[in-house]
């Protein structure tokens, strides 16, 4: 069975879970850069695990501006082989409401290429299947949890990402819409592509804050900090559930990465036996 470590990534509001304790904090040199934050090593529930706030703990990142690669990279070199997203979105179904905690099995990347979505380049091509970016097992832990918990959540549905910062407008809304995706974000891609390429098991938690603009229906700032209120509170009560479950249930998942190398390794550089010995880590 696996042995890997947990990392999360996500809002700060992990800190203010009732019976964190903070252990480390750790200054992770990447070939990318750095990390949103140092990367914190906390424990919750007897499990231990690594966090990294993705907007940077002061929330000073914009979504273009996370250095995705640099996050996943350090936690690869930490030991994690299991990553629990959340994030905050818009709905685009009238089923899934605000509250709503959405286990997404899809993307679609409609961001405009500000982002840096690779590891490889440079003159190391690689080819990774994101066929199936969601790591099944890892989501169905985290539905029993969501079921034990009673929860509101919904299972599978795709979540389409766009560059913001600005939301979108309602033609926008609605074209998202007619695509059959449930969720809309801003932060997911090109996160989860990475982590299939540093070979890691990936699961998102969507938390619904509003129904995008196709629904005419206005909200007041009050009423969307009520709905985060509640969604920090949801994805508390999750963690404090799923953390433990996951300690005692880890599982051995199918690394598509070293086969998706396409560059012999008679032809690798030295920063590119660094780069793969960490990214094809067992």
């Amino acid at each position: 069975m696996g042995n890997g470590k947990i990392g999360i990534i996500g809002g700060s509001g992990v800190y203010n879970i009732e019976g964190i304790e903070l252990i480390n904090e750790h200054a992770v040199e990447t070939p990318f850069g750095e990390t949103s934050s140092p990367v914190i090593e906390a424990r919750l529930a007897g499990t231990e695990f690594y966090f990294i706030p993705r907007h940077g703990k002061t929330h000073h990142l914009l979504p273009s501006e996370v250095n995705y690669r640099a996050n996943i990279f350090a936690l690869k070199s930490l030991g994690v082989d299991y990553i629990i997203s959340i994030s905050a979105v818009g709905s685009l179904k009238e089923e899934l409401p605000p509250n709503t905690l959405v286990l997404v099995d899809q993307f679609i990347d409609w961001t405009k290429g500000k982002r840096e979505r690779s590891f490889f380049g440079n003159g190391l091509i690689g080819h990774v299947s994101c066929a199936d970016p969601i790591e099944k097992n890892l989501q169905r832990l985290l539905a029993e949890s969501c079921k034990k918990c009673e929860l509101p959540h919904a299972i599978n549905g795709t979540y389409i990402c766009i560059e913001g910062p600005q939301f979108s407008t309602r033609a926008e809304s609605q074209l998202y819409k007619s695509f059959g995706a449930s969720v809309i974000g801003m932060t997911n891609v090109p996160e989860s592509y990475l982590a299939k390429e540093a070979g890691i098991a990936y699961a998102t938690v969507a938390m619904v804050t509003d129904f995008d603009a196709w629904k005419d229906e206005h909200c007041t700032v009050d009423e969307i900090m009520a709905v985060m209120k509640i969604n920090n509170q949801n994805a508390q009560k999750l963690l404090l559930d799923a953390l433990p479950r996951l300690r005692e249930n880890k599982f051995d998942f199918d690394k598509q990465n070293s086969i998706g190398v396409m560059t012999p390794k008679s032809s690798w550089s030295a920063e590119h036996n660094k780069l793969l010995k960490t990214l094809l880590s067992e």
